[in-house]
């Protein structure tokens, strides 16, 4: 049998035979996640105006040095370099935001839109080589089981945040009193979502699994794994959902600092 060797061209970058607008979803996702990274950096630099009350941006939380009555150490340590900008935020946001950019329905998005690697199936890309995530600095995002661990402790403190949402201090006696405003409500439902997604995550699908060869000696773990595969299967639209949120949730708790907004007492 005679063989023959076919050799492909090679598209150039954005060259393809598709004829839908294939372009728009990794336009879409650019701007989103493009404008989630501006405003949250601009955001965790800031330093202020992200407390009201009894509420803590998520994007500060927890805070472990700080000016607000929410700092767990305290204001800005001594040893801090005078020359070096300090905001609480910068202590903490590495570990959700690792979370994410390792997490695998990110890395599919951002490859696209950010670095075109490919923009969409079937299209050209700007790169003769491929060297996967086996050499730096891909190859940190084998870090993401580790970085959920840490997402599920924050999770933890972000439900604590929001039972210390529930009380609110007299403005003049400094009694403080039980009750529930729209800001306890945006931080719930900002754990909410922040907790769909992360009970979605791939890794934490796999670390259930992995406990046992066969789920028939384990139906609770079964269980826990069937339910991890129900978020898993939404884990997109868990993943927007609460990046949106997470960022109006600073804004509402902005805004309300700022006296733009008003926080409304249900009771």
């Amino acid at each position: 049998m005679t063989q023959a060797e076919l050799t492909l061209p090679r598209r150039s970058f954005g060259q393809t035979m598709r004829a839908d607008v294939w372009w728009a979803q990794p336009l879409v996702v650019f701007l989103g996640l493009g404008a989630f990274v501006v405003y949250s950096t601009w955001a965790a630099f800031q330093g202020r105006n992200y407390f009201f009350g009894p509420y803590l941006s998520p994007f500060y939380s927890p805070e472990i040095f700080g000016p607000s009555p929410h700092s767990w150490f305290g204001p800005k340590p001594g040893w801090w370099p005078a020359w070096l900008l300090f905001s609480p935020a910068l202590l903490v946001l590495w570990a959700p935001g690792g979370f994410r950019l390792t997490c695998y329905y990110y890395r599919g998005a951002y490859y696209k839109a950010f670095w075109a690697d490919p923009p969409a199936c079937t299209v050209g890309e700007p790169r003769k080589s491929y060297l996967g995530e086996r050499s730096f600095p891909l190859i940190m995002q084998n870090v993401h089981r580790y970085f959920l661990y840490i997402a599920l402790l924050f999770l933890l403190v972000l439900l604590h945040d929001v039972w210390r949402a529930l009380w609110f201090a007299d403005p003049i006696t400094g009694a403080v009193s039980f009750g529930l405003g729209v800001g306890t409500l945006v931080l719930a439902v900002n754990v909410v979502l922040l907790g769909g997604y992360t009970i979605g995550c791939h890794s934490l699908r796999h670390l259930v699994g992995g406990f046992l060869d066969q789920f028939s000696k384990s139906p609770a773990c079964y269980r826990a794994y069937a339910c991890v595969g129900c978020f898993n299967r939404r884990h997109m639209l868990w993943a927007w959902m609460s990046l949106f949120w997470v960022a109006f949730s600073d804004v509402y708790v902005r805004l309300c600092s700022l006296g733009v907004w008003h926080d409304f007492r249900i009771f």
